[in-house]
Parts: C-alpha cells; structure tokens; sequence
C-alpha cells in the first residue's frame, strides 16, 4: 500500500506517514492558518499529484500557496468556486476548473473527477514506471464556506461522494472546517466521513496566539500536541 508523507516530522517518523484511501477532517479555530496546515499536507511530493477545491479563495492565491512549498505547478490542480462570481466570463485551463459558487456542487464532483482523470493519463506517460494508481492528494478549503450556502445534509451527501472517490483512488483528502461556527451535531455527522481528525487548538495566553494540532485516530492512537507557527504565508511545524 502507497504511504503518503505529511511534512509533519512526528507523524512521518514515528507513524510511517499516512496511508492510501484515508480521509481527514481539519478540525480548527477562526485565524489559525488551517488552510496552510492543509496545503502542507496536501501538497504533492515528487510523483504525486493534488487536486484543491477552493471555496474561500481565489485559484491564483491557492497557486502561490503550494509554489511557497516548493510543488511542481504542472502537479497541482485548482477548482475555484471564488472568482466566477466576479468575473463571469473566465474560462477553464487544464489545471484550473471555475465553478459558478461554493453551491454549484454538482460541477465541483464532475470536474474533480475529470481533473483526476486528466492527471492519470499524463502520469502514465510521463511517469509509467511510477506508482499506479498515480498518488493523488486532495484538499477542500473549506467545508464551513459549503455549510454557509447548502444544508448540512446536502453537504454531508457532497462529503460522501467525494471521500468515497478519494478511497477508491488510494488518495489522501483533507477538508477544513472551522471548529467554533457549527455545532456539536454538524461536527458529529462529518465526522463520519473522516479517517482521523486532526484538532487544532489556540492557546489565548500568549501574543501572538500559539496553536497546536494533534491527530486523532492515527493508526487507533493519538498524538501529543503539536505546536506550529505561521509567517509569510509558510505553516512551520515544531520537531
């Protein structure tokens, strides 16, 4: 089975990582810089490929987030659900898809699943001897922006279409979602979904904030916490 490294040195070290066909819930506060977490995750290490379905921010914004930690822009695919409502008349290229809003649901999964397809193919040309299926990570910033416009069971019929996809292409999958917007039920559900939860908590006390995440249901344990820092748009992880 394909072993996916996370760019967290506590997981990969001492866990071998993350394996094929699993599903994540980033569970976190307003202001955490969770979707930079979630980048450093998702982004594709060297015969990888990601997929991010952006609902919070523009596809150039998402571009310069992965280019900051050092991913092949030709391994990186963007569907943004941003900057179609301002600009009606921007068109599709091979590695960005537009979708109208966080709504449009139904064309999020047809060009997931087109885009993947599209990945596949080049994989296999530039890379056969490579890893098949190709690795494929996918991250989703965010679920809370898709809860603000849709009911939570459409969302969680969404969720469930897409992590399935995610399992049967032996990928990873991230999905951000803010801790302290929805309730304890919402959480609950989505949490179905998931094959771990990574928790992240802010401790008040200092100035700046200090944040820490830990990770639950890794392998049926969980981790200490883990502190982290953001600067200039780089998540960097305590060892």
């Amino acid at each position: 089975m394909y072993i996916y490294e996370t760019g967290i040195p506590l997981i990969d070290r001492e866990y071998g990582g993350m394996h094929a066909a699993t599903n994540i819930l980033l569970l976190a506060p307003p202001l955490s810089h969770a979707e930079h977490l979630a980048y450093r995750i998702a982004s594709p290490r060297p015969g990888e490929w990601t997929v991010a379905l952006s609902t919070d921010e523009r596809a150039a914004d998402v571009v310069n987030a992965f280019r900051k930690l050092g991913a092949d822009r030709n391994r990186v695919g963007i569907i943004d659900a941003v900057t179609k409502g301002s600009v009606p008349t921007v068109r599709d290229t091979p590695k960005v898809k537009f979708v109208t809003s966080p709504l449009d649901l139904t064309s999020m999964g047809i060009k997931f699943s087109r885009m993947v397809e599209d990945m596949w193919k080049e994989g296999a040309m530039v890379d056969p001897e490579g890893p098949m299926p190709p690795p494929v990570r996918f991250c989703l910033n965010s679920v809370s922006t898709i809860l603000m416009y849709a009911q939570l069971e459409v969302t969680f019929r969404f969720l469930h279409v897409i992590t399935n996809r995610v399992k049967k292409l032996e990928g990873v999958g991230i999905y951000t979602l803010n801790s302290e917007s929805f309730d304890r039920r919402s959480v609950s559900i989505l949490k179905q979904l998931m094959s771990m939860v990574i928790e992240v908590r802010r401790d008040e006390g200092r100035v700046p904030a200090d944040h820490d995440f830990r990770v639950i249901g890794i392998h049926g344990r969980t981790t200490p916490w883990i502190r982290y820092f953001y600067n200039d748009g780089m998540v960097t992880i305590e060892e």
